[in-house]
């Protein structure tokens, strides 16, 4: 819920941009806009029945008798929840007042950047008005502004200009915007530096950003380790896409019953912590030990100021920083008071002795002219004077004592005043020992941007060599189908060969079995020639057998004497069985 105080401010420029004649007054019809257009961005139901009724002046001229500030508050602001956007607001409200005051063309600073300077002017202003900035305040804002540009902050340069502002102790929001956008404090550093850091103390001011960076989250569903942009803020722990903040993945609620707790190193992690709310868990990795420990500590220490019932640390610092102002006001005030107090009792006692003297030097005169007459009486008056020259110088030791008194308070001030000092360059120690802090973060960062560069040079040089291998394992596929389709024709020749072997054995067992029965007609025609032999010889006179020469065993097959033999066979089958093992060996 933001404070009512800080959404007067921001009213207060949009109503005094619509006051022309700077007379506290604003027409009728331009009250109308204005409200119509704040209930618009606060998201409240506008009634403007109401705004009629309040103000029952004429039309004509400016009003009101009753006052623009009652309706505000009771129709407007007393309705406001805290799920507006605050950035719509101030925007809306610098919309109608920047064109009027300044002149952003002529500056360093963009629009953008302008608005960003206005609303910090807003946040560190005092809350009365008109609204002023005093010096104090600005000194803490160029000193964030100059660490967050990396440069050194000169406290001659403010110096000077505080000297240049002669008794002037307060800036209005238009001459501080002037003063950041001329480059004054920021000579030597172009236009992007300047943007960043005003964006930086912006961000660390107004949006309460506490702590961001890069981390590992592991999801609630998938179980997987994703890196996140996380950014801090009092109430929440937001994590992102990536640092430009465009697409958020999701919220982690701080409250008074969260805690934060290390863990040890598992699941190739290391750096863990977990965050524990009321209804889940979040399991994190930081990048180091040194980031892991500044992100559980940044987040106890929100946890602990939601418990204490705290505003935001920057809230709580402006706060302290405006109650010391006011009482070191008191304070100076109190001394110059009582100084004044000890001047006046002071020359009241040096008139008081003055005119004693001069009543003793008349009565020394009286005495002189007198002193044969009024011897005793002479007498008599000068132990009067002798006491009252006693009582005086007990007067006057007392003042003197009082007055040493006042000197040991005025010591004892002048201590305290030291000591704050001391405490002030503590201080600028702690916040330079930050600023190192966050430059050598800024490093680390770099260095993680040069690594992440060279991780996808490497994957980009990866994908390449995979595509060679896919090329290269496309080819081998066909080849290999090349070879196989070759291997089906050779095994297809192969049955074909075996088919045909089988039908000429099946061949050679049918010529066989004829050449037995002829061997067996041979044998059978021998038998009867050796009958007739026999038969012959016994009549050798009469008759001599003409005998067929000698010849070897013919093979026979169903077509008839066979063409080759069986040498010539055994021949062909060892030819033939060569060809088959060579074929093989070469698949």
């Amino acid at each position: 819920m933001w404070l009512r105080e800080e959404l007067l401010k921001s009213i207060w420029h949009a109503f005094t941009a619509l006051d022309v004649d700077q007379r506290g007054k604003v027409s009728k019809s331009q009250l109308k806009v204005l409200s119509h257009n704040l209930c618009t961005v606060m998201k409240i139901p506008h009634d403007p029945v109401a705004l009629e009724e309040h103000f029952k002046d004429n039309d004509e001229g400016p009003l009101s008798n009753q006052g623009y500030m009652p309706y505000l508050n009771r129709f407007i602001l007393d309705k406001v929840c805290g799920d507006f956007d605050i950035m719509e607001f101030n925007r809306m409200c610098w919309t109608l007042c920047y064109k009027k005051n300044i002149h952003t063309k002529h500056l360093l600073i963009s629009d953008n950047d302008a608005f960003k300077v206005w609303c910090i002017f807003n946040f560190l202003s005092e809350d009365r008005y008109p609204l002023v900035i005093v010096m104090e305040e600005i000194e803490y804002f160029l000193r964030k502004l100059t660490e967050a540009m990396g440069t050194v902050w000169s406290k001659e340069s403010f110096a000077e200009y505080k000297q240049r502002q002669n008794s002037k102790n307060f800036l209005s929001a238009w001459e501080l915007i002037e003063l950041v956008g001329m480059g004054y404090f920021s000579k030597g550093l172009n236009r992007q530096i300047l943007a960043m850091g005003i964006n930086e103390v912006f961000n660390e001011l107004i949006l309460d950003v506490l702590k961001e960076g890069y981390m590992m989250k592991k999801g609630h569903v998938r179980k997987n380790w994703t890196e996140r942009w996380f950014v801090l803020r009092p109430t929440s722990l937001s994590y992102y896409v990536c640092e430009d903040l465009q697409e958020k993945k999701g919220d982690i609620i701080l409250d008074q019953s969260c805690c934060v707790e290390s863990l040890p190193d598992k699941e190739g992690k290391k750096c863990l912590f977990i965050i524990k709310c009321a209804d889940k868990s979040f399991e994190i990795s930081a990048s180091d030990k040194k980031k892991k420990q500044e992100w559980i500590q940044a987040i106890q220490t929100c946890i602990q100021q939601l418990r204490l019932g705290l505003l935001s640390p920057h809230r709580e610092a402006r706060l302290r920083r405006r109650e010391l102002r006011q009482r070191q006001q008191v304070e100076e005030d109190d001394l110059a008071e009582r100084m004044r107090q000890l001047q006046a009792a002071n020359e009241s006692k040096q008139r008081e002795l003055e005119a004693m003297r001069m009543k003793m030097e008349e009565a020394a005169a009286k005495a002189a002219l007198e002193e044969q007459r009024r011897k005793q009486t002479q007498l008599d008056l000068q132990d009067r004077y002798r006491l009252d020259l006693e009582r005086e110088k007990m007067v006057r030791q007392q003042m003197e004592e009082q007055v040493a008194q006042k000197s040991s308070e005025l010591e004892q001030y002048l201590q305290r005043v030291r000591e704050l000092e001391d405490m002030y360059h503590r201080l600028e120690e702690a916040l330079e020992d930050e600023r190192q802090a966050k430059q050598d973060e800024e490093a680390m960062r770099k260095l993680q941007a040069s690594l992440l560069e060279e991780e996808a040079a490497k994957r980009a040089e990866l994908e390449r060599i995979q595509r060679q291998q896919q090329r290269a394992l496309s080819q081998t596929e066909a080849e290999k189908q090349e070879l196989m389709a070759e291997q089906l024709a050779k095994e297809r020749d192969l049955q074909a060969a075996m088919q045909q072997l089988e039908r000429l054995q099946r061949e050679r067992q049918g010529a066989v079995k004829q050449y037995e029965a002829v061997t067996r007609k041979l044998e059978r025609a021998a038998n009867k020639t050796k009958t007739w032999k026999d038969k012959v010889a016994k009549h050798e006179g009469l008759v001599r057998l003409i005998q067929p020469g000698h010849k070897e065993p013919q093979r026979i097959t169903n077509w008839g004497p066979a063409s080759f033999t069986d040498t010539e066979l055994d021949l062909k089958k060892k030819l033939w069985q060569e060809r088959k093992n060579q074929g093989a060996q070469t698949q």
